[in-house]
């Protein structure tokens, strides 16, 4: 039954939001407040897919006659927009739009807690509509915000609704594991190289006691979730396979909540300021909030530096911190905050004062031709 309710939604979503659009346009706005108004330019793509497989999409930048080519790589990333509000669901948009129009990006990636409106099902076509307006491919996560459990209805319908956008790169993944959105972008710089792989995992929401056990955790753990085996698994299958038919391969790690090893950058002092661990080093940013990390570590990083290939981990969850670190080889990142729900606003104000110096914003990766990577940041308050 599901694919046909599936169906029958999205027709019914797609009359729904034609008829908001015309009386949003008739009450000058009074009407029909969370209908998306931001309004993206048109920024396009040489960026081609070459091929696809259940878990994985393989692109590459293309020649005008659809060949391969070599060039330098460019992804956007953004995390924790929370668009929850009619208040707070336009300037995260509109922000975006500034960051991609001034980057040009090859590739944009949500690392989840990206649409959290009461009508979020609604607003996964409003979302693809505003992404696919400026003609770059992009992908998304769900955080731990997006839906109340594993593999609800709900949640299967918000995917459902988002890969079915041309641009868009998010998979279902693999039926066996844990959540939805287990996936492979795989970016070639030929035929028979690629450039860089992007790990996508979902990261869950909180722990459950069957999920606990299996995994050799404790049953009444609390908190935040962790990866499980099976995920692991998959992803160390899945890199060795690559590497199996390509050499071997660099990559980078994306999902929503902090592994473990996010706790052994910073810490507190006795003033109670984040200060370093001395541990690792620090490449840009800082800590103003506790990771919030699962308590059990189910042994990713273990999996990473065992496969030497994960470059770095980009998480999102932790809104106001933004630091970019090396730690045992595998730089650990904070993606940009890019909402304004009233937690991060409170926050920011509380912490650096006038809006001028707060940290949303999104974060650029510039991948060389060769695979090496870059992080940059980019601001919002530069668009106020």
């Amino acid at each position: 039954m599901r694919p046909i309710t599936t169906f029958v939604r999205f027709n019914s979503i797609k009359a729904l939001l034609a008829a908001e659009k015309g009386v949003k346009t008739l009450s000058g706005g009074r009407l029909c407040p969370n209908f998306f108004s931001a309004e993206p330019k048109y920024i396009g793509t040489d960026v081609r897919i070459i091929k696809e497989t259940a878990d994985s999409t393989f692109i590459a930048k293309c020649d005008t006659r659809g060949r391969i080519v070599n060039k330098p790589f460019k992804i956007l990333v953004t995390t924790d927009m929370h668009m929850d509000a009619a208040d707070n669901i336009n300037k995260p948009l509109e922000m975006l739009a500034h960051h991609a129009a001034a980057e040009k990006p090859d590739l944009i990636l949500f690392t989840g807690d990206i649409i959290l409106t009461d009508h979020q099902q609604i607003d996964c076509f409003q979302f693809g509509r505003f992404m696919e307006k400026m003609g770059i491919y992009w992908a998304y996560v769900f955080g731990n915000h997006e839906a109340r459990a594993e593999k609800e209805y709900h949640k299967y319908f918000m995917l459902k609704a988002l890969e079915s956008f041309p641009h868009c790169l998010s998979k279902f993944g693999d039926p066996s594991l844990f959540g939805y959105g287990n996936f492979f972008i795989n970016i070639l710089s030929s035929e028979k190289t690629i450039q860089q792989s992007i790990v996508m995992l979902d990261s869950g929401r909180s722990p459950i006691p069957h999920h606990n056990t299996e995994n050799g955790a404790p049953e009444e753990l609390k908190g935040y979730d962790f990866l499980k085996k099976g995920q692991i698994e998959w992803y160390k299958n899945n890199i060795l396979k690559l590497e199996k038919e390509y050499g071997k391969i660099k990559s980078i790690m994306m999902m929503h909540i902090a592994l473990c090893e996010y706790q052994e950058v910073m810490k507190l002092d006795e003033n109670e300021n984040y200060v370093p661990t001395g541990k690792a080093e620090i490449l840009y940013g800082g800590m103003y909030e506790s990771i919030g990390c699962s308590e059990f570590n189910s042994g990713m990083f273990k999996a990473i530096k065992e496969l030497g290939s994960t470059q770095a981990v980009v998480v999102g969850h932790d809104h106001v911190n933004d630091f970019c670190a090396e730690y045992g080889g595998v730089r650990l990142v904070y993606a940009q905050c890019g909402g304004y729900n009233s937690y991060v606003c409170d926050t920011m104000r509380s912490l650096f004062g006038d809006e001028k110096n707060w940290l949303q914003g999104a974060t650029i990766i510039d991948v060389s031709e060769d695979g090496e990577i870059v992080f940059r940041q980019r601001f919002n308050r530069d668009y106020l």
